[in-house]
């Protein structure tokens, strides 16, 4: 094993320049507008870079180069999606919420629809967040649990209880700065952030092509040899029922990834939230549309690690989201393991801070600021952080129940986020796009959109790139319904 003292020095002087960095970031939070939207004065670019942080997570990190480890470039379609979504996300979403000054995504539905609309969907949105949050912090405890493995807390603690402890420390850590400054302390640690984990990719590369046989040009023309850089997947094997099964086809992955994307970098709080901290419709525009053009080029560069790790490792059978946190602890020489174990944390922080601030921001916009006027600004605060200090303690709960799941993470994420991805995103179109339908027509096909989703999910093969579409067309088409119906009873 070659994470040394030396490496641990390493990721415990980053943990704590971090925090530190980001309490002194925080500047005086005397309202939640400042709190949880930074006071709506966040340049733009700062903003993209904090998004790119937020979506990218440990889940890519780890699992992306594990599923080109185990297939090949096919994934990388559905960043052709995800780029299309944000442009409809830019033109068509985004404009409805600088109308007014909105605090939530979810606010716009109160507007549109009513308070019950409003409510329903920010509850959903936050069990779901929560979900898939709790796998993304799990995640984070992989490659700290197989590093504590080789120490002498591997002797007294079993490795379920080793997974627990790593999740925890990570939590806590990360909490520290985002309860002192909100979102402003986030946004520019996760920029920070992600400079790290990027450098630490590129070094991975440089380090795994100098064991490979003939370099990095042997290593890709090895990895060409065993098909890893397939990327296009025009495949209509097994008739209808095989082309909705197989989640990376062009058609799924480029519909699949649109629509995805449209729902979390469109009414989901974790992206919406950084969106309107920019203040201005035409700030926000650019930040989205230059966060695909990035998510483009980061989902590659950690694919192609993974083809070469594959290489390295000769196609050996390792569980896919352990390949990179193996090549790390035991072959990445010492100092580097450490700085790119930091890198991991950084990412891994990255979207656990956005995930404790949208979900605060939601619980305190949506459901103590409308139902309690007489606050001050000096309790909001107060009440705000220890929402969020409620939703941290619950997220390393979540991450601790899926600790057993034997799904690739950065799948498993993805699939909990569709249930109910789907019934928003359509929910949203139809107060945009559509003038008729009212309250009595959005929260029948809310539900029905996400029970749709329910079933298919669970009971059919079809795959994980088209839940957000079948749930979104579901949710429209019934809403458009209900109000033709109503219409002449």
């Amino acid at each position: 094993m070659n994470f040394t003292y030396l490496d641990a020095i390493i990721v415990i002087l980053y943990l704590s320049g971090i925090t530190w960095f980001g309490i002194r970031l925080a500047g005086k939070q005397t309202t939640t507008k400042d709190y949880f939207l930074g006071g709506r004065k966040i340049p733009w670019w700062v903003v993209c870079f904090s998004i790119v942080a937020t979506e990218t997570s440990t889940l890519t990190f780890i699992s992306i180069p594990g599923l080109a480890y185990l297939t090949n470039l096919n994934f990388l379609q559905i960043t052709l999606g995800y780029f299309l979504g944000r442009v409809i996300v830019a033109w068509i979403i985004l404009p409805a919420y600088f109308k007014g000054e909105l605090g939530t995504a979810y606010t716009f539905l109160a507007n549109r629809f009513g308070i019950p609309m409003k409510n329903i969907a920010s509850g959903v949105f936050m069990m779901t967040r929560l979900a898939a949050d709790g796998v993304r912090l799990f995640a984070t405890a992989i490659p700290l649990a197989l590093i504590l493995k080789w120490t002498f807390v591997a002797r007294s603690l079993s490795t379920d209880w080793i997974y627990a402890g790593s999740i925890i420390l990570i939590a806590i850590i990360t909490y520290s700065y985002t309860f002192m400054g909100g979102l402003k302390s986030v946004v520019w640690m996760e920029m920070v952030q992600l400079l790290i984990y990027i450098t630490g990719a590129i070094a991975a590369i440089i380090i795994v092509s100098g064991e490979l046989s003939g370099g990095i040009t042997g290593g890709i023309a090895k990895a060409s040899e065993a098909g890893k850089y397939e990327f296009l997947n025009f495949s209509f094997e097994g008739g209808l029922r095989g082309f909705f099964s197989k989640p990376y086809t062009l058609i799924a992955s480029i519909l699949g990834g649109a629509f995805l994307s449209m729902a979390s970098h469109g009414i989901d709080q974790l992206i919406v939230q950084r969106l309107l901290s920019t203040g201005s419709l035409k700030a926000s525009r650019k930040a989205i549309i230059t966060t695909g053009g990035i998510i483009i080029f980061q989902f590659a560069l950690f694919l192609f690690l993974g083809s070469l790790l594959f290489v390295f490792y000769g196609g050996a059978d390792i569980k896919s989201d352990e390949v990179f946190p193996k090549f790390i602890i035991e072959e990445i020489p010492t100092g580097i393991s450490g700085f790119i174990i930091a890198a991991l944390f950084a990412a891994a922080m990255s979207t656990l801070s956005s995930s404790i601030t949208a979900l605060g921001s939601v619980t305190m916009y949506d459901y103590i600021v409308p139902y309690y006027k007489k606050l001050n600004s000096t309790n909001e605060v107060m009440i705000s952080r220890l929402i969020t200090g409620i939703w941290c303690l619950l997220l390393i709960g979540s991450a601790i129940v899926f600790m057993q799941s034997s799904q690739a993470v950065v799948e498993l994420a993805l699939s909990i986020a569709s249930f109910t991805y789907g019934g928003l995103l359509g929910t949203f179109i139809l107060g945009v796009l559509f003038r008729k339908p009212q309250i009595r027509h959005a929260i029948p096909a809310f539900l029905t959109g996400i029970g749709i989703m329910i079933y298919i999910i669970l009971f059919t093969s079809i795959a994980w790139t088209w839940y957000t579409l079948i749930g979104t067309i579901v949710t429209v088409l019934t809403g458009l319904l209900l109000t033709k119906l109503t219409k002449y009873s």
